[in-house]
């Protein structure tokens, strides 16, 4: 049963690639308020992607002290604080913890031409793969560094090979979750779910991950300037007295290691048990469930690894851009101009209207998202979008409906080779992040999908909600067992079976769509 006294609260930072969301959470999963502090990313060429670890700082002091100056609770109630962040990410900092550059992050490519030129040379090859490592990397970590390069251990050796002398300076290199613990307790630390994508980690027995000295060494990287691992479920310490007093809190805080975006996602969609699935869309999106085993095909780029529930495996999956690509509509093509018009959300809320406005498969034009590449179920940096179809008479609204199609094709997609590997039907799906905040887009999932759609209350919050229970857990006021039973469902979306079978049709077009430009992408983005 869960303890319903005393009633105690978590600062929840669920710190995002466009910005940081500071939550106060109850230990039992209600969100009180929130506040949203806007991050850039900066492009650079070649496929670079960076961000400001202190601006992302700024953002968390700010969002912290404003959200706790409304006197919610007292402050004393706050007993710990606990992030989420975007995860496949990079930061080299120094003793002192300070960076020696800016953030490497889940986005960037670079490290892809030193993987395949320093570390995956060979003659006989398996997608892309020497034979051994196939074996090797398998074997023990349940994957492989990708293709991509948008893996941590691509951005080590991009630093390793391009920067030599930050590399050498560099004490740790940190994820972007493991960068802020030590922002708030001085500790270099990461938890063994944050770690996963470095693939440096023997995860064959879920209940003793640990790092390799073999992958290590093959992947020519040195082990001292990797952190220590501790359970995604433990305390890291408490709060540093100056931070606490930086933020606002008492100097008692405890600090819990957290996970990245997906591990605390699927804890806080209520979809924690094996084979309950969820969606995820925000700038990226992501289709998950718990699986009872380990399991990898290497082929879509999708495996099962080590979730932050104890002796259990996660499904990882990741389409590159979903949200982003409303961003791209609304930034790039519609509303550059209109800032005094509009603010984000009042967007968002104009693209739902126009969505509304339009039938059931856009009038026929097909909006790809592949804005930023690809990993799954197809791992291709130089795949780009595509607004197909057009005519003189295609209006704004069809363009806007075909982009929330677009990315619902992509989960398709996706959703076609999970229930491959799971071996069975995902349905129902539970649905978070920012883009299920929105009714139309759930029920145009819903219908591509023809699964019934499961909105998950404070949908935009999930990943804060996912951060608090880990927090909970750790300091025993809640069991995972209870997760489910504390999250509340807003509202189920059932499929229209007119829209399905048009679906059907158009879905084949947007896979057709891919296979018939994969050459054309590649000659043009080379």
């Amino acid at each position: 049963m869960v303890n319903t006294t005393p009633k105690k609260y978590i600062l929840a930072i669920d710190h995002g690639t466009t910005g940081i969301k500071t939550a106060l959470v109850s230990v039992h999963g209600e969100v009180l308020d929130f506040v949203y502090e806007h991050t850039p990313v900066y492009f650079k060429d070649q496929g670079g992607a960076e961000q400001n670890p202190n601006e992302w700082w700024q953002a968390i002091v700010k969002t912290s002290r404003e959200l706790l100056a409304k006197n919610l609770v007292p402050v004393e109630d706050i007993v710990a604080l606990s992030a989420s962040s975007q995860w496949s990410g990079t930061i080299a900092v120094d003793e002192k913890g300070d960076p020696l550059m800016n953030a490497i992050i889940w986005m960037d490519s670079r490290g892809a031409k030193y993987l395949k030129e320093k570390i995956f040379r060979g003659l006989i090859k398996i997608s892309g793969y020497p034979l051994k490592d196939v074996v090797r990397f398998l074997y023990k970590t349940g994957g492989a560094p990708t293709h991509s390069g948008k893996d941590p251990i691509s951005h080590i050796l991009f630093i390793k090979f391009k920067y030599p002398e930050i590399y050498e300076k560099t004490f740790k290199f940190l994820e972007c979750i493991d960068y802020l613990n030590l922002k708030f307790t001085g500790k270099f630390a990461a938890s063994t779910t944050s770690i996963i994508l470095h693939w440096v980690t023997n995860n064959r027995d879920i209940t003793n991950v640990h790092y390799d000295k073999g992958l290590i060494k093959r992947l020519k990287i040195d082990k001292q300037k990797l952190p220590d691992l501790h359970s995604p479920t433990s305390i890291l310490g408490e709060i540093r007295p100056e931070v606490a007093d930086e933020l606002g809190l008492h100097r008692n805080v405890q600090v819990s290691i957290g996970a990245p975006d997906l591990q605390s996602a699927v804890i806080g969609s209520g979809a924690i048990n094996d084979y309950q699935g969820h969606i995820y869309i925000g700038t990226s999106s992501w289709l998950i469930c718990h699986v009872p085993y380990k399991k990898t095909d290497i082929t879509h780029n999708i495996a099962s690894i080590p979730s932050s529930v104890p002796g259990k495996y996660f499904v990882v999956n990741e389409q590159e851009t979903a949200g982003a690509s409303l961003t791209f509509l609304r930034d790039n093509l519609f509303y550059p101009e209109d800032e005094k018009l509009f603010g984000n959300s009042e967007v968002y809320q104009a693209f739902d209207e126009k969505v509304k406005q339009v039938p059931a498969g856009s009038n026929g034009i097909i909006f790809t998202p592949w804005l930023y590449g690809e990993r799954t179920p197809v791992e291709d940096h130089k795949l780009r979008g595509n607004i197909f179809n057009l005519s003189l008479t295609t209006n704004r609204e069809e363009i806007i409906r075909a982009a929330f199609e677009g990315v619902a094709y992509n989960t398709r997609w996706v959703l076609k080779y999970v229930e491959k590997f799971t071996k069975r039907r995902l349905d129902p799906l539970n649905i978070i992040g920012g883009g299920a905040k929105s009714d139309i887009w759930c029920q145009i999932y819903a219908d591509v999908l023809n699964r019934t759609i499961r909105q998950v209350k404070d949908p935009i919050q999930a990943n804060a909600r996912g951060a608090a229970f880990l927090a909970s857990v750790a300091l025993g006021y809640i069991k995972f067992e209870d997760i489910p039973h504390l999250t509340q469902i807003s509202k189920t979306y059932v499929p229209n079976p007119q829209n399905v079978k048009l679906y059907d049709r158009i879905f084949k077009e947007f896979l057709l769509l891919y296979k018939n430009n994969k050459k054309a992408f590649h000659r043009m983005n080379s």
